[in-house]
């Protein structure tokens, strides 16, 4: 029996729909098993990747790396360390419209969707198929901060996967507002700069609330992609992004058309800008940096300390300049060593000048140029970073050429002799005109700090900290020469000795087993003055009566007194060399050392750390430096007092004589009463220093080259390389400064002595003068010395 055709359509649709029913249900059920899988795979990812994730409270924990900054006592900003720069701002302290501008270059959905945008996503993926490529990323502002700050840019399902539940765990542990804040505290800008306060300073030198419409725009445009949107390296490209945040700043009502069309056709004006250091002492940030390190450990550079330092920002402006100066100054005296380089074809575009100078630096002040024109007795010459000056003769004339056995030529006649068109060279320069000038092939050093406690106002240690990071302040060992003196004449006043002993000024010659030969020292002179008072033997700066005192004194005597002054017993030589400042010192030891005599007779520890900040603005450190305080007597932070008030005076008056009519004459025309102080050179003037002082500062300077073994020249010697700076330093440094005059302590006396003698003189002799004598180490023979010294004598004995 054959069935009928409606019966078969009939069966037809029944099996159609049965076969529709079980595809359906089949499909059902593997879209429910692929989904119930799927979300036992990601369960099983998250059992396995949570524990590697940052808790909740780690999150919290995070520390942002903040550079270490340095400021002077004075909060001016000194220096900022670290790999990273970054300026940490609350979400409260970001302007409203620079919250905007990243909202809409970024992720304007930010406030609504729950840490990933599933709209955004789908929106990224429709632009990126219908432009056949990757043109638009959809990472929300929250994935951003879990990227960047815990986890690595692999693109792998690993780090996506770990991402996407960081994300959701930030959301639920974290407001918007935290997450926003931190997004603007750790993003990258490039050019080291992290943050978008960073980046602002970076790119315009601005703070966040100084930026315009047109600057927030471009920064909410770089984070993309740092490298291309750089507004340094690609101007245009930077252009084309901040086009893009404008018009979605406006479509979003954020800004409307107007100020969206102005912010457009602004200029992009973005320039690298430093941090504005506002103090030059960059061997003082070192130090700061690595006192932190000790204190703190190696973290400590990156988590936002600040140190404040006892710097003086005028003083050490100041030194500054009166190193350089006299470092100048000393090397004009040595000749003309040539210009730096040649260039074939200088022209005379300015860009072409620019791009020629590019690989030549400005250090310490002087600033590379290169010659474009030579008149008879004048040149012209371009100036990296400030255009064309004139040199006129004064400021060339100086320049005599060092011959082959460096020895000087003769004065140079006309420019030509010295420069031709092409010549690189440096130059000291100002608007219009310049001076001809040459690296400084010697070096110095200043310090200068407070006798009353210690604290350092100026560091200087050397020319240039970045063409040499060798602080010869603090790790220069040199000998200090006759500077050492005064503090063999103390002992000797601790000792019996007055200021009108009478000491031989005569030749020496001693012989020791030890040594190859003899030793034969003589003054700088080169003359001997016979019988001399220990006053005009510092003045003058007698070896041979610094040598014959210490023999009378006892070596042993003399460094257990000088090493009160801080001095390390250690480095001390054991023989009568000593007399004649043989040890190794650095110039801070110095400078300590003569405090005690500006201060009245108290031992200082130098400080340069005021206090320690930590990322928290609590005070991590404070110093407690010891202090000069006649009130204080028994307190713990009173300073010890190491040698006698009256020594001290004694002291202060030679060394103001050594001013007034000695090697430290050159201080005379600061025109004051109140300075006191003592030159020193070494042997063929390898090292030449100047100590100087009043009762409220002490100034160390020391001038040499860093070759043990190299000498500043015949003719050279403190007084002339080392106190010119030490003028230079304290012409600025005292300046509307009072003189401040020591009151004669008790258990002194003034005597009239005879100036040759030495002796006790009558009120009627008319060639007396007044000295001053310990009460108790009053004159007590003839000769106004201690019985048994004065009787000095041509020597043969041995000094070791």
């Amino acid at each position: 029996m054959h069935s009928t055709p409606l019966g078969r359509k009939h069966s037809e649709s029944h099996s159609v729909k049965q076969t529709y029913i079980r595809l359906v249900s089949m499909t059902f059920g593997s879209v429910i098993f692929l989904i119930l899988l799927g979300g036992l795979a990601l369960a099983g990812s998250y059992v396995y990747l949570a524990p590697m994730l940052p808790t909740a409270q780690q999150m919290r924990e995070v520390e942002l790396q903040v550079p270490l900054r340095v400021y002077s006592r004075s909060g001016e900003l000194i220096a900022q360390i670290g790999e990273q720069r970054r300026v940490p701002v609350t979400f409260e302290q970001i302007p409203l419209l620079v919250r905007q501008a990243f909202l809409a270059a970024e992720d304007d959905r930010f406030f609504r969707h729950g840490g990933i945008d599933y709209i955004g996503v789908l929106r990224a993926a429709v632009v990126n198929l219908m432009s056949a490529g990757k043109a638009q990323g959809a990472s929300t502002i929250t994935q951003q901060v879990a990227r960047n700050m815990f986890l690595t840019l692999d693109k792998t399902w690993r780090r996506k996967l770990s991402e996407a539940f960081l994300t959701w765990r930030m959301e639920h542990e974290f407001t918007k507002e935290q997450i926003f804040g931190l997004y603007l505290n750790v993003i990258f800008f490039g050019q080291r700069a992290y943050g978008v306060a960073a980046a602002a300073d970076t790119y315009f030198g601005k703070t966040l609330d100084q930026l315009s419409v047109a600057e927030i725009a471009t920064l909410a445009g770089i984070p993309q992609r740092p490298s291309r949107y750089n507004p340094i390296v690609n101007p245009e490209a930077a252009t084309d992004r901040r086009s893009y945040v404008l018009r979605r700043m406006k479509e979003l009502g954020f800004i409307d058309a107007a100020t969206a069309e102005r912010a457009g056709h602004e200029p992009v004006q973005a320039r690298v800008h430093g941090p504005a250091y506002e103090v030059e002492a960059p061997y003082v940030a070192e130090m700061a940096r690595l006192e932190v390190l000790r204190r703190f450990g190696a973290k400590a550079e990156t988590a936002g300390y600040k140190v404040f330092t006892t710097i003086d920002s005028r003083l050490q402006a100041a030194a500054n300049r009166a190193v350089r100066l006299g470092l100048i100054e000393y090397d004009r005296r040595h000749g003309w060593r040539g210009p730096l380089a040649k260039l074939p074809d200088p022209g005379e575009q300015p860009e072409h000048l620019e791009a020629l100078l590019a690989s030549h630096t400005t250090v310490g002040g002087l600033t590379p140029a290169a010659v474009v024109s030579v008149g008879d007795h004048s040149v012209r010459a371009f100036v990296k970073g400030r255009g064309f000056v004139q040199i006129d003769w004064d400021g060339l004339s100086w320049a005599r050429a060092v011959t082959p056995g460096g020895t000087l030529g003769p004065p140079p006649k006309t420019a030509r002799d010295i420069l031709a068109r092409g010549d690189v060279i440096y130059v000291i320069a100002d608007a219009h005109s310049a001076q001809l000038a040459q690296l400084p092939e010697a070096q110095g050093a200043l310090v200068a700090l407070d006798p009353a406690d210690g604290a350092i106002s100026a560091l200087v240690g050397g020319f240039d900290y970045f063409e040499s990071k060798y602080n010869r302040v603090t790790q220069a060992r040199r000998q200090p020469g006759s500077a050492f003196k005064p503090f063999v004449y103390s002992a000797a006043l601790e000792n019996g000795f007055t200021p009108a002993s009478t000491i031989l000024d005569a030749p020496i010659v001693m012989e020791d087993a030890g040594m190859e030969g003899t030793w034969r020292p003589e003054n700088s002179s080169g003359t001997f003055g016979g019988p001399t008072r220990l006053r005009e033997a510092l003045v003058r700066s007698r070896n041979m009566v610094s040598i014959r005192l210490l023999r009378e004194l006892g070596i042993r005597t003399a460094i257990d007194y000088v090493s009160r002054f801080g001095f390390d017993r250690k480095q001390l030589p054991e023989n009568l060399t000593l007399a004649l400042g043989t040890l190794d010192t650095t110039p801070l030891q110095m400078a300590a050392g003569f405090a005690v005599f500006a201060n009245g007779g108290y031992r200082i520890e130098p400080y340069f750390i005021d206090r320690i900040v930590d990322p928290s603005d609590r005070t991590a450190w404070q110093a407690t430096p010891r202090t000069v305080c006649d009130a204080c007597a028994g307190n713990a932070q009173a300073a010890e007092q190491v040698i006698s008030a009256q020594n001290s005076w004694l002291m202060n008056d030679m060394m103001q004589d050594v001013i007034r009519r000695g090697t430290g004459r050159r201080a005379l025309v600061l025109g004051r009463g109140d300075l006191a102080g003592k030159t020193g050179t070494t042997n063929e003037a390898r090292d030449t220093w100047f100590n100087g002082y009043n009762s409220r500062l002490v100034a160390t300077v020391w001038v040499g080259f860093d070759q043990h073994e190299r000498s500043l020249g015949e003719g050279e010697e403190g007084a002339r390389t080392a106190v010119p700076v030490w003028v230079h330093f304290m012409r600025e440094a005292l300046a509307a400064t009072p003189e401040t005059v020591r009151p004669m302590p008790e258990g002194l006396i003034q005597l009239r002595i005879s100036p040759v003698t030495g002796r006790v003189t009558s009120a009627e002799d008319p060639g007396g003068i007044v000295e001053t004598f310990m009460a108790d180490h009053l004159p007590t023979n003839a000769s106004g010395a201690p019985e048994g010294a004065g009787e000095g004598t041509t020597s043969t004995e041995p000094i070791f």
